[in-house]
C-alpha cells in the first residue's frame, strides 16, 4: 500500500491511538515499551506517532492486534500532518538525541571498564569476550537507533564517534591480552 501524498516538506506518520485498562498496570507498560522500542513519540496518553514506512507500519499493526488481545482498543492511523509538523518532528528528534546520549552514557562506561583493566593489569581472554560482547550489544543498540533517526536527530554524530573509540580501545586490549598470551606460551 502507498503511503498517502505529501508535499515537500510533508512525511507521512503512522499514528496509533489506544485504550488500554489501567489494572493490570504491566499491559501499558508492555505497550509503553513496545513503542519505545519502535521509536515512536506521545503526542499526548494514549497516542503516538511515528514517521511511516512499512517496516514500521507493520509492527504498529501488530501491536495493535496485540491491544485488541489485551482487551483493550486502538485504532491505527496513517495520515499526514496538516499543522504542527516541525512540532512533531522536534519531538522525534529529541527522543533519538535522548537515544544517542544513552548510547554515548553506555559508551563511556566500557570504555572506563577497559581503562580500569589496563589499569589493573587484568589482561585475561574471560575478560576480553565478556567486552566484546558488550561491544556488540552497543554497535547493535546504535545501528536500530539510526535505522528509526530518519530526520537526523543530534547526537548521531557523537554516539559513532564514541562508539568508534570503543572499537579501538577493544582492539588495543585484544592486542594486550594476545602478547601476554604468547609470551605464557
Amino acid at each position: 500500500m502507498e503511503p498517502p501524498a505529501t508535499d515537500a516538506h510533508g512525511q507521512p506518520w503512522l499514528v496509533l491511538v489506544y485504550r488500554i485498562q489501567s489494572e493490570p498496570s504491566r499491559l501499558r507498560a508492555a505497550v509503553w515499551r513496545r513503542l519505545k522500542t519502535l521509536g515512536a513519540i506521545y503526542l499526548q496518553s494514549g497516542t503516538a506517532a511515528m514517521p511511516w514506512d512499512s517496516a514500521s507500519e507493520r509492527a504498529m499493526r501488530k501491536l495493535h492486534q496485540d491491544i485488541g488481545r489485551m482487551a483493550g482498543s486502538s485504532i491505527l492511523l496513517r495520515c499526514e500532518v496538516l499543522a504542527g509538523e516541525t512540532d512533531a518532528i522536534d519531538a522525534f528528534n529529541a527522543a533519538r538525541s535522548d537515544e544517542y546520549g544513552e548510547i554515548i552514557r553506555k559508551c563511556e562506561e566500557f570504555l572506563r571498564q577497559l581503562e580500569h583493566e589496563h589499569l589493573a593489569e587484568h589482561f585475561t581472554f574471560a575478560e576480553l569476550e565478556e567486552n566484546e560482547v558488550d561491544l556488540v550489544k552497543l554497535q547493535k543498540w546504535l545501528a536500530k537507533i539510526r535505522a528509526r533517526d530518519v530526520f537526523g536527530g543530534p547526537g548521531r554524530e557523537a554516539a559513532e564517534r564514541l562508539l568508534q573509540e570503543c572499537e579501538k580501545a577493544l582492539e588495543q586490549y585484544a592486542d594486550r591480552v594476545y602478547v601476554l598470551d604468547a609470551d605464557v606460551n
